[in-house]
């Protein structure tokens, strides 16, 4: 089993837990806390949860479960797609995975049919805080829930001055402006106050302005090694030839600085380069000068 998550998904147990555990809690947050209130999210889910309003109000139905979490994975379907050539397979089965059990966790976890706290500003601070640990959970496995991050990344890769996060601003406008119209002013209004609390706690969980200091020790010459950071991360390095002092063996010492998803994305790979190597890392040290950071977990 954990020989097939590698392969497969390139995870080891520990981020297995965190990308489950991660994807429970923002569905929890949502259909506890969110939902109950009739505020949204923003992004694809977002539109999902629209479309799903509208179908309510148009068709006149009353799903047994929240069918906002299947409308997602249907709209998130032709993304990937799209995603294919952009994407590394590794992150593709990641994200997939994450889609299938949001989708699982959003129809099975019955929604409250009025708000659990009294306090709507306190229910959107609770719902935001632990939907954005989730998030930032799952996001520092490696893994995404799709959405507005793969329609940023198609668009990024045609257009450099644009970002991921300026394409998500812009999504979120339209949704919230929708939601406006829809529900009204005071709605979509709280439904911006839990996505920007939302995204405050999804930066402060993963982390992803830390930079790290990389150093890999092997016992045959880094080649490999060396090709991968510059080809794939886009990193120079430094290395140089040692000796052991236990044994006295040549060891050679690989140094460079790289950004958190570049990091995660070397110890991902690493064992496929080196079986022998091992990595030590020093996070959140202080870069100066032209150092550019690349936040992109889409990793080829």
């Amino acid at each position: 089993m954990i020989k097939y998550l590698k392969k497969v998904f390139k995870w080891n147990k520990y981020e297995v837990v965190k990308a489950i555990s991660g994807v429970f809690l923002f569905c929890l947050a949502l259909n506890l806390f969110i939902v109950p209130n009739n505020l949204y999210n923003g992004g694809i889910l977002g539109t999902a949860q629209l479309l799903r309003t509208l179908i309510i109000k148009v068709f006149h139905i009353n799903p047994p479960f929240d069918i906002s979490g299947i409308i997602n994975f249907i709209l998130n379907i032709p993304l990937f797609i799209l995603a294919f050539k952009y994407v590394s397979k590794g992150f593709l089965a990641r994200s997939l995975l994450i889609i299938m059990l949001q989708t699982l966790f959003l129809s099975v976890i019955p929604i409250p049919d009025k708000p659990l706290v009294d306090n709507e500003l306190a229910t959107i601070l609770i719902g935001a805080i632990i939907s954005g640990y989730g998030v930032g959970l799952h996001l520092s496995a490696g893994a995404s829930g799709g959405g507005t991050e793969i329609i940023g990344t198609l668009v990024t890769a045609k257009n450099r001055n644009l970002s991921i996060g300026k394409i998500g601003i812009i999504f979120n406008v339209f949704v919230y402006g929708v939601c406006g119209l829809l529900n009204g002013l005071s709605i979509m209004i709280y439904s911006i106050i839990y996505s920007v609390i939302a995204n405050i706690t999804i930066d402060h969980t993963h982390e992803q302005n830390v930079c790290s200091e990389a150093f890999i020790f092997t016992k045959d010459k880094p080649t490999k090694i060396i090709e991968f950071i510059k080809g794939k991360l886009n990193r120079d390095v430094t290395y140089w030839e040692a000796k052991g002092g236990y044994d006295d063996s040549t060891t050679f010492i690989t140094m460079t600085i790289l950004s958190k998803y570049e990091q995660l994305r070397l110890e991902r790979n690493l064992p496929f380069l080196d079986t022998k190597a091992f990595i030590a890392k020093t996070n959140n040290i202080g870069v100066h000068g032209e150092f550019q950071k690349d936040y992109n977990p889409f990793d080829k």
